[in-house]
């Protein structure tokens, strides 16, 4: 379950700073770029490579035109796709490339808002 933002933080990421909860997510995802991004990942000790990439972008990319963060099974399903790969190897692969889950390092680097409630996949 969702953590009630009880303390914001407010991070210094290169030459801005950025509101945080309590939990590291952003409270706003119109501040997320590349380097909040990177500086995410830094902190859940993820080198990002091309497949983090795609599906950070494919997050930030249905939020925008859906007004809602995709759930799991479509970042699955996404990957599927984009590799050539059935739904659970794709899922195995998702979980391979974020270890901690969806929500928790996926949707947080994508600079999600923490969403109150959740699937894993």
């Amino acid at each position: 379950m969702r953590a009630l933002p009880e303390k914001i933080e407010e991070t210094q990421i290169g030459s801005r700073k950025v509101n945080r909860d309590e939990a590291g997510f952003l409270m706003e995802p119109d501040e997320w770029d590349q380097e909040v991004a990177q500086f995410i990942a830094d902190e859940e000790n993820l080198a990002l490579g091309e497949d983090h990439w795609a599906i950070i972008q494919f997050i930030r990319d249905f939020l925008e035109e859906n007004l809602v963060a995709p759930d799991a099974r479509f970042a699955f399903t996404f990957l599927a796709n984009r590799n050539g790969l059935t739904k659970q190897q794709a899922r195995k692969l998702f979980f391979k490339l974020f270890p901690y889950g969806y929500v928790k390092q996926a949707c947080k680097i994508a600079g999600l808002r923490q969403p109150r409630a959740w699937s894993t996949g």
